[in-house]
């Protein structure tokens, strides 16, 4: 009888399955086996308490049910999901699947940080059960996210337009992108000059006249610099003082999850998306020499706190490759401020220091080896020794004022040894204490205030996690949502907040403004926090969000103005009488009742319309151009009495434009169409649904030398050619030479997208697929 083992990806359950061998079966549930209705609100409010109805989503049924078999077969069921609040509670509810009558004892939870063969064993000889705190932590979140985001979201599109939504996270994100917008927008820019001397080919700043020292803003107009420039140059200028110190670049501290969406963003051009999708790759397992294996720990962590066996190792390879200088006295240790930080985690770092980049090139995809090259250098410098530089000061003083000049030289690289430096060495020559010296020139600099940047992912990010909102598992799937919501659109790495952003925020900010309030988000963050700390219930948490919000939620069905676009018209409606007003929606303007949605008339704007010289032949009225989902069409101007419409080409009886074929269908010798579906092109039988035929190849007159049915013309990269729609022989396309058959995987994407037997689902189905 073997111990089932229960993991949440797929390629997880690989890695460790090649650890453990036959004594083992591994599966996994592929994320959240249940969850909260998709379409429905999904919680019980009863006396102050919640009561999730949690669903086992239709795509892991089957799943669900292998694993219930699996479990009774096995001697052990483990449960090793992901090490953070979220993986906790997959782990509980996979549980609760198997079998909700046995205790939560009965289902080992194993933990560990990184794959490996050793982490793993060291894991199976150590469980723990289910730890009900953080699952209830993860469990309140989820609910407060759907609170907020099932009643917020219907008011907003009630209030403004479909297709909006609001969320705790997300909205004080939004509103954050939002306000530095409004700050570009009110920003003044203003004038400002610096005067700058040249001595002996070293360029110094004035940074004192008339004995007072200058602000940024003090020197506001081109006369006052001309004025100071001349006073200047008809002074004398001595050497005050020259100084020169040591100064020390501290270390970096190993990634978390925030600083490697950050670096890699700014370093590598790579999305927080993106980097997360690697970087589980990473995790994940590898194929190496030695087998797979995880070449990073966990990626989703807020922790500084490095493994002791592993500063050892980082430690004597520094020693081994850089010398016993770069190996600090005492092994580095970084710590968080933040009051959320789980120490209990680690950082992110590679799982081998000897699986260098080097040795890693063989194994890993180009995007995977960037990233894992970015962990491994940052984790090696952060065990390294500090870099060392000179900083140098050297002061020009005349009766009018003082200048200063600023030189670095670096005296040992230290960390930057390991992660490079681009930096020149500003040297600056010998000069004499109290030497007379006289400028090369003197000249003022003009220059203009800029407006603050917009934010990036990168900068997104840091500001998130400094004010406390969202955890590492929800940053870059709060961006993404944003800008799949279209409040914020992506380009050269700006986040730039689109009308419906300021819409929604502006709402937010005047009716709750606690949705959007940075400082809220961030206790609601440590409440949670303290929930999986067994310091808060987390009924009561929800309770005393819950009600005062349902409570604006309700008042402002009423009490908060429509923001929808209606303009008066100055006409009235011929079923009510009430005025009609202009508005808009997605599918564009149109005109109908101020008096919706008690009246929902109308009207039929045919006078808008482009008309054309063709009449309809059904009821005589004139027919106008219409666009629809695939382009324009003709259509009867007495719609909806008559539904007469036909391309624009004159074929009567169709909704949409169709280019006719000079080709007969190989299957009924009836009239091939060429139809569109939101994928593109495709050509089938005009007589469907009596024959089916369907390609996505251009049909031909020509015919298969080896079966006799009709080629398609096929592009390639290498040239056209033509296939058989039945066999898949192919036929170059100049001499119509035979070529061989078409390769497997395109033989299965064809088979895919021709058909020539009665389809089992509509039309509209087979339409998608082409």
């Amino acid at each position: 009888m073997k111990d089932l083992i229960i993991v949440e990806s797929p390629a997880k359950a690989k890695t460790i399955k090649a650890f453990l061998g036959d004594g083992y079966e591994v599966i996994a549930s592929k994320g959240h086996i249940r969850d909260l209705p998709k379409f429905s609100f999904g919680i019980k409010v009863e006396n102050r308490h919640f009561i999730p109805e949690y669903q086992i989503p239709s795509d892991h049924k089957e799943l669900v049910s292998q694993i219930q078999k699996l479990s009774k077969k096995a001697k052990t069921t483990y449960i090793a999901t992901d090490e953070d609040r979220e993986g906790e509670a997959i782990g509980y509810h996979i549980t609760q699947a198997i079998d909700n009558t046995k205790p939560l004892e009965s289902f080992p939870r194993i933990v560990f940080h990184e794959i490996t063969k050793g982490a793993i064993l060291q894991a199976l000889a150590q469980p723990r059960t289910i730890d009900m705190d953080r699952v209830n932590a993860q469990q309140a979140r989820r609910l407060l996210d759907r609170i907020v985001g099932f009643k917020l979201s219907g008011l907003i599109a009630s209030k403004i337009s479909k297709g909006l939504s609001a969320g705790r996270v997300q909205s004080a994100a939004l509103k954050i992108v939002v306000d530095r917008e409004r700050e570009i927008q009110a920003f003044t820019p203003q004038d400002y000059y610096t005067i700058c001397a040249v001595f002996n080919g070293v360029q110094s700043e004035l940074t004192h006249f008339s004995g007072q020292k200058l602000q940024k803003f003090d020197i506001s107009t081109q006369e006052m610099a001309d004025s100071m420039v001349q006073a200047l140059l008809e002074s004398t200028f001595t050497i005050r003082d020259i100084s020169k110190k040591e100064k020390k670049s501290q270390t970096p501290p190993p990634f978390m999850t925030s600083t490697l969406q950050q670096s890699a963003s700014s370093t590598l051009g790579y999305s927080p998306t993106r980097t997360m999708s690697i970087a589980q790759r990473l995790y994940e397992g590898v194929a190496t020499d030695s087998g797979v294996m995880g070449v990073i720990t966990y990626m989703r962590t807020d922790s500084l706190n490095i493994a002791t066996i592993a500063q050892e190792a980082a430690r004597k390879y520094i020693g081994e490759k850089y010398g016993a200088s770069y190996v600090p006295d005492k092994p580095k240790i970084y710590t968080r401020n933040a009051k959320s930080a789980q120490e209990a985690h680690e950082a992110i770092r590679p799982t081998n220091i000897n699986f260098t980049p080097e040795i890693a090139k063989s194994y890993l995809k180009p995007d995977e080896l960037k990233l894992y090259t970015l962990i491994y250098k940052r984790f090696l410098a952060s065990q390294s020794t500090e870099a060392i530089y000179e900083v140098q000061n050297v002061f020009f003083t005349s009766e009018r004022g003082e200048c200063k000049a600023h030189g670095r030289k670096l005296l040992f690289d230290g960390y930057l040894a390991i992660l490079g430096n681009d930096d020149k060495d500003s040297l600056l020559p010998d000069f004499t204490l109290n030497a007379l010296i006289t400028p090369e020139s003197i000249a003022a600099q003009k220059h203009t205030t800029e407006p603050p940047a917009r934010y990036s992912e990168a900068s997104l990010i840091k500001m998130l996690e400094s004010l406390g909102i969202g955890r590492p598992s929800t940053y870059a799937p709060t961006i993404s949502l944003l800008a799949s919501r279209e409040y914020i659109a992506i380009q050269n790495r700006q986040l730039i907040p689109q009308e419906s952003a300021f819409q929604v925020i502006t709402l937010l900010e005047e009716h709750f403004c606690e949705i959007v309030d940075s400082a809220f988000s961030a206790d609601m963050e440590e409440k949670l926090d303290e929930i999986a700390l067994a310091k808060h219930s987390w009924q009561e948490v929800l309770w005393d969000f819950y009600e005062p919000f349902m409570a604006k939620i309700t008042q402002g069905k009423t009490t908060i103005a429509s923001q929808k676009i209606a303009t008066p018209t100055g006409e009235f409606c011929p079923e009510c009488g009430k005025e009609l007003v202009k508005r808009k929606s997605r599918y564009g303007e149109f005109v109908g009742c101020s008096g919706y949605p008690k009246c929902k008339y109308i009207k039929k704007e045919d006078q808008a319309l482009e008309s054309s010289e063709e009449v309809c032949e059904k009821c005589g009225r004139a027919m106008v151009r219409k666009f629809g989902k695939r382009g324009e069409f003709l259509a009867c101007s007495g719609y909806p009495e008559c539904k007469n419409a036909k391309p624009l080409n004159g074929a009567s009886g169709e909704k949409s434009p169709r280019a006719s074929l000079e080709v007969p269908c190989p299957e009924c010798k009836g009239e091939l169409v060429q139809r569109q579906s939101r994928r593109g092109s495709f050509y089938g039988c005009k007589n469907y649904p009596k024959c089916t035929f369907l390609t996505a190849l251009q049909p031909t007159n020509l015919a298969c030398k080896e079966c006799g049915y009709m080629l398609g013309q096929k592009q390639l990269k290498s040239g056209e050619v033509l296939e058989c729609l039945r066999c898949k022989a192919r036929y170059d396309g100049q001499t119509q030479e035979p070529l061989g058959k078409a390769p497997a995987k395109t033989l299965a994407k064809a088979s895919a997208k021709t058909s020539t037997k009665a389809p089992a689902t509509s039309r509209t189905s087979k339409a998608k697929k082409a």
